[in-house]
Parts: C-alpha cells; sequence; structure tokens
C-alpha cells in the first residue's frame, strides 16, 4: 500500500498507539538532503539560500558537505567503535548520514578545543579515546559490533552515568557523557543536513530576516508537516 505522505496521517497523534513514528514513516525529502532522506520539512533545502549568505560563510558551510575530512585524529578501532556510538545517539541508522565523526576527529587533530574542561577530566582528545576504549570494555564483544539492543543498552547506561569498571574507574561517567555529547550535537547541528531535518532557516547575512512574529515564516521557509510538536509528543508516549 502506497502513502500519501503529503497527508498528516503518519504523525503520532494520528496514531493508535500514539507512539511518534521511526524515521522511514516521516516524508520522504524531496528537495536538499536530510539525514536519511526523511523529515518534517520535506520541501525545503537550506543551501538552495547559499547565494544570499557572504563569501566566508558560503564557503564555511559548504564545505561542510563538500570537503568531508579524512579520520585523521582516532586509530582505525577509535574510529569504529565511535562511529558506531555516533550513529546510535543522533539515530542515524541510514545513509545519507551527517559525518559526525569526522567533524569530531578535525576539530581534536587541529587542536580546536573548547577552552575549558572539569577541573577533574582530562582533555577533550584524551576524553575521546578513554570512551572509546570504555564503550569496548561494557560489553561481551566489539563495541562496534554488537546487536542493536546490546549497543544501546550500553549508550543508555553511559547516558546515565552508570558505566563501571576499567576505564570508568578513574573517568567519571556523567561527565565524559556530557563531554563527547556536546561535541556531538555540535557536529550534528552545524550541518546544513540538519539544518534541513529542523526546517532552520540557515545563515541571515547579509539579507536578514523579515518575518519576526511568533509563529511566522520566512518566505524562503518551506511549512512542517503537521503541526505537531515531537518533543511533547515523544514526552506524551513516555519516550523522553
Amino acid at each position: 500500500m502506497t502513502t500519501d505522505f503529503r497527508s498528516a496521517d503518519h504523525l503520532p497523534r494520528r496514531r493508535d498507539d500514539g507512539i511518534p513514528p521511526p524515521p522511514e514513516r516521516l516524508p520522504r525529502q524531496r528537495a536538499g538532503v536530510t539525514p536519511q532522506m526523511h523529515g518534517r520539512y520535506p520541501d525545503y533545502d537550506v543551501l538552495a539560500n547559499a547565494s544570499h549568505w557572504d563569501a566566508t560563510t558560503r564557503k564555511v558551510v559548504l564545505a561542510r558537505v563538500n570537503d568531508v575530512p579524512a579520520i585523521s585524529f582516532f586509530g582505525a578501532e577509535e574510529e569504529r567503535t565511535l562511529r558506531r556510538f555516533c550513529d546510535l545517539v543522533t539515530a542515524q541508522d541510514n545513509d545519507p548520514r551527517v559525518p559526525v565523526l569526522e567533524m569530531i576527529d578535525a576539530k581534536l587533530a587541529g587542536g580546536h578545543l573548547d577552552g575549558y574542561r572539569h577541573h577533574d577530566m582530562p582533555e577533550d582528545p584524551q576524553t575521546w579515546r578513554l570512551v572509546a576504549a570504555g564503550l569496548e570494555e561494557a560489553g561481551e564483544g566489539r563495541f562496534a559490533d554488537l546487536e542493536p539492543g546490546d549497543a544501546e543498552r550500553i549508550v543508555d547506561r553511559f547516558a546515565q552515568g552508570e558505566l563501571e569498571g576499567g576505564v570508568w574507574e578513574t573517568l567519571p561517567c556523567a561527565k565524559a557523557w556530557s563531554v563527547v555529547m556536546r561535541g556531538v550535537l555540535s557536529a550534528f547541528y552545524s550541518h546544513p543536513w540538519a539544518w534541513n531535518e529542523i526546517g532552520y532557516g540557515g545563515p541571515a547575512y547579509p539579507r536578514g530576516y523579515m518575518r519576526l512574529g511568533v509563529g511566522q515564516r520566512e518566505p524562503h521557509q518551506a511549512p512542517e508537516v503537521g503541526e505537531e510538536d515531537p518533543v511533547r509528543e515523544v514526552a506524551r508516549a513516555g519516550l523522553g
């Protein structure tokens, strides 16, 4: 049976179980690229506005799509472990994926750190290496090869600050989670594919904004499918 994704029937409030739909139940992206090519703004492509950005901004943003750096900071095994971790915490199960790990790797390789850290934590590059080792120690077998449920349980325990033993005897688990997730979220939401997914209008210089009232949309932005707030729907379903 073919689903008309121009309707709102796939949205959480329209479903009997009330559980938000998996990515494949959201509209297929018709303009631009989103992670896994599904999203709530199927006719929006932020890169269509690139000609309106100043030259420096345009160069920086387009490089995030067109010039993805090779992994150079992490070793091969660290890369496998941390790529699985980044995919899990960003729910990127299929291509196209925002290259989160590559962006983090480039930042660490270039020494472009945030300029602050917890007093009882190593610097971020070492924290990332220790997290990779700690994830490997937390399961039966290599983290990258675990069944989805097993890997997700380890990530959940990491998020709750509950991993113990080995690396975690000296590395504060909850603080390590905050460090790596700061890097993951910064990388993910700095990429234009993520902007397409959330309907972000992109850089506004030099064009600026016209619609400043609540609920108003810029002329170049596309409407969201449906009116449900996904954050509220996830909470209502008891999933967050």
